[in-house]
């Protein structure tokens, strides 16, 4: 009789989440009942608008924001480009701020506007991984037309400081971009509070459907459309809609906003288990990143004396997990985020980063500290 094989422990939610059953759920109606173009005036073109815009609402709501201050798109990266060069462009030059720990969907359209003449400053990080607001204040210029800045790091999930931040530029009447497609759906993020212009939203990081995404335009802010077509999406986003992956990403919305305290309550719990655990077993790990200003599900750890990636090469059958950023995944360069953050290459390379998500339980933590220190030791 064959052995029964233990099912892989998923701790790596930072790259995607499993859909939840409900947002599954709510994509399936969707496809089987409106199917209709959303811009087509009779009954099934109408059933398909109201999904759209029904989810507009849902997805407003989690942020605080109005219906009409969100645009749908693809995801992530279609996001982040339509923020970024959609304000940019808008000028024939200008500088723009951001930070040396940025998602390479922000990194790369700003290189792209520095080919273009403008001037970019990228803040540095403490050894935490953070912005200094008071840096980021001096930094400003005359011509700054730009500022974007993460919520919290992809990698380490330290929280930056959106609210000081927020209220300079809205004092100084610069246009703020806020990657938060790590935050939204983890940890309460309020569009208004925080004085953003732009937000990005990627559902695939909080149980809804990849191809989707949205992005928060505050009211009276101007941004240039980088395709041309249709007035779908006030004409920031021309083409049918995706209704049904829309409707996912709004009722992923939805239960997030009902479960959020639970979620952080939970994961934050369950992360510092799993980290105490580690520690009596491993006592010379390295947390990377804030003890505490960051994502709740979020623990990146050093491990002494071990390449990160063989690590995870002896763990595979038995832990799902990264070395960073699932973006850059399968090479065995230090993480610049890590090495900015004063990591030298021999720390940086022994990472491993474990995000934990809803369905992780307390038995997995301990099933994976069990494996964990057997492969280490084994190295």
């Amino acid at each position: 009789m064959r052995p029964h094989k233990q099912p892989v422990i998923y701790l790596d939610n930072n790259a995607s989440t499993p859909l939840s059953p409900d947002v599954a759920n709510t994509m399936a109606d969707c496809l089987r009942t409106s199917f209709g173009n959303p811009s087509s005036t009779h009954p099934f073109g109408e059933k398909a608008r109201e999904a759209v815009e029904h989810a507009r609402r849902q997805v407003a709501s989690l942020i605080n924001a109005d219906p009409d201050e969100i645009i749908f798109t693809s995801g992530g990266t279609e996001t982040n480009n339509m923020a970024i060069l959609g304000t940019a462009l808008q000028f024939e030059s200008g500088h723009i701020i951001s930070s040396c720990i940025e998602h390479p969907s922000v990194m790369k359209p700003l290189k792209y506007l520095e080919g273009l003449g403008f001037k970019v400053t990228y803040l540095p990080v403490d050894k935490y991984g953070i912005v200094s607001p008071v840096i980021f204040s001096k930094s400003i210029r005359k011509d700054t037309v730009l500022v974007t800045i993460m919520h919290s790091n992809n990698e380490t999930g330290s929280i930056q400081p959106i609210l000081k931040i927020g209220n300079i530029t809205h004092n100084r009447g610069i246009a703020f971009h806020c990657d938060a497609a790590q935050s939204v759906g983890k940890v309460p993020v309020d569009a208004k509070r925080l004085k953003v212009d732009l937000l990005t939203i990627v559902p695939h990081k909080f149980y809804g459907p990849k191809g989707a995404g949205a992005l928060f335009i505050r009211r009276g802010v101007s941004v240039k459309p980088l395709m041309f077509g249709a007035s779908h999406e006030k004409g920031l986003r021309p083409g049918t809609e995706n209704v049904c992956s829309i409707a996912g990403l709004g009722k992923a919305a939805e239960l997030a906003g009902k479960e959020m305290k639970e979620r952080v309550i939970s994961m934050r719990g369950l992360s510092l288990f799993f980290l105490e655990e580690l520690l009596k077993q491993i006592p010379g790990i390295k947390l990377n990143g804030h003890p505490s200003k960051r994502l709740p599900n979020t623990l990146n750890l050093s491990f002494p004396d071990v390449h990160g990636s063989v690590l995870l090469d002896k763990l595979k059958n038995m832990i799902a997990a990264s070395t960073g950023s699932a973006c850059r995944e399968g090479s065995h360069t230090p993480s610049p985020v890590l090495k900015v953050m004063g990591l030298n290459d021999k720390e940086a390379l022994s990472a491993v980063r474990f995000s934990l998500g809803r369905n992780t339980t307390k038995a997995q933590i301990r099933d994976a500290v069990k494996a964990i220190t057997k492969a280490y030791r084994g190295l």
